[in-house]
């Protein structure tokens, strides 16, 4: 069986990162190697993985040695960090698929790198990055930025079952 996992914020290469988001490393290598250990802990290699944005500062060579290393099928939603590349750079360096909006994901799912507006009466549930270390209140936003999950992906049935309690599913 597939699992599927979304993750967003790595910012891999980005050391003033640590500082910013009080981050528990001491330089960027230490948080590269740890962040690809965690994300390999859960993920096997017949997994999905939605990456929401923001994945890497580093040059191509850099960013692709990363990407390969990690396990599952990658599909990354392009972050504010990442639009200044093309779509077919992040191809390039060895995600699956590359999207340069935000996407449905279930009928039901707004799978973004930034917070989309939802009102309360809207019967979707956002999951999204960006914000790193802050949360919306609210079960229809779900922040999956690396600050909010130990830096370990999160798997979709954990998020589904936050929003459906299991008496309702």
């Amino acid at each position: 069986m597939t699992n599927v996992f979304v993750i967003s914020d790595h910012h891999f290469g980005h050391t003033n990162i640590i500082d910013f988001e009080s981050r528990p490393f001491s330089d960027a290598n230490e948080m590269t190697e740890t962040m690809i250990e965690k994300w390999n802990a859960v993920v096997a290699k017949d997994d999905k993985v939605f990456h929401l944005g923001d994945f890497s500062f580093l040059n191509k060579e850099k960013t692709a040695s990363i990407v390969s290393r990690l396990n599952g099928y990658k599909y990354l939603i392009l972050g504010n960090h990442d639009r200044g590349r093309s779509r077919r750079w992040w191809l390039d360096v060895g995600f699956d698929e590359v999207s340069e909006q935000a996407i449905v994901y279930n009928g039901f799912y707004f799978l973004s790198h930034e917070p989309m507006y939802m009102n309360k009466h809207m019967p979707y549930v956002n999951i999204h990055g960006h914000i790193h270390g802050q949360k919306y209140e609210g079960k229809q936003y779900i922040n999956v930025s690396v600050e909010q999950w130990d830096y370990t992906p999160v798997s979709f049935e954990y998020i589904k079952a936050m929003v459906v309690p299991n008496e309702e599913q």
